[in-house]
């Protein structure tokens, strides 16, 4: 039995308008989806698996060749295009897009107006929020567990073309990331691994602009 039919509702996506997705509704429970339950936005079956806990909720829309399966959640505004693929148990909130070539599994969070696309893989434990840029894997670290908590550090390339760092309750740019060390634990272990970590991200993180870098277009563009 498949988890989802549609609705009959459908909307046009896409740069030119020329893509049109339709709402699903559960058909069966499973995960936190109860029978009934208005879903999302997909172009068609391929773009969501009949199988597994993945779902698509709210306004999210789903097209292209993008994929979304395992565990997945996509919630919010967020759209997926291209050949991305979302699985795990990895969810996506908020405006995010997601299209090219990009994979995101594992346990990994995708938050607020983050743009991810190219050949980008974001997984494990990764958070990514606010106002992210990334298309390739060396514009994100992920370094964990570490710290007072033993939780993971994302580092990653913004809109701004600088280092945002993602750790738990915060949330900034990597000059300030340094200053709540210095407030936080002052000279102790946990705040020499932390300024550690930071000299690793710029060395690994790429902030050389590229000519792909196109923001993350999305199909249908000419």
């Amino acid at each position: 039995m498949k988890k989802y039919e549609f609705t009959g509702e459908t909307k046009q996506v896409g740069v030119l308008g020329n893509i049109t997705v339709r709402r699903i509704r559960a058909t069966m429970e499973f995960g936190i989806v109860k029978v009934g339950d208005l879903g999302g936005w997909i172009e068609k079956e391929e773009n969501l698996d009949q199988e597994g806990n993945a779902w698509v909720w709210g306004n999210a829309k789903i097209f292209g060749n993008a994929k979304i399966f395992g565990n997945a959640e996509i919630w919010g505004n967020a759209k997926i295009f291209g050949n991305a693929e979302i699985c795990g148990n990895a969810k996506i909130f908020g405006n995010a897009k997601i299209c090219g070539n990009a994979k995101i599994f594992g346990n990994a969070e995708i938050w607020g107006n983050a743009k991810i696309w190219g050949n980008a893989e974001i997984w494990g434990n990764a958070e990514i929020w606010g106002n992210a840029k990334i298309c390739r894997t060396s514009h994100v670290l992920v370094l964990g567990p570490i710290g007072s908590r033993d939780a993971f550090t994302t580092f990653f390339r913004d809109k701004d073309n600088e280092i945002t760092v993602s750790c738990g309750c915060f949330l900034g740019k990597i000059d300030r990331f340094l200053e709540k060390v210095q407030q936080t634990h002052g000279d102790s272990k946990y705040a020499l691994v932390y300024r550690s970590t930071v000299e690793v991200a710029k060395l690994q993180i790429d902030l050389t602009s590229n000519q792909t870098d196109n923001g993350g277009q999305e199909d249908g563009a000419v």
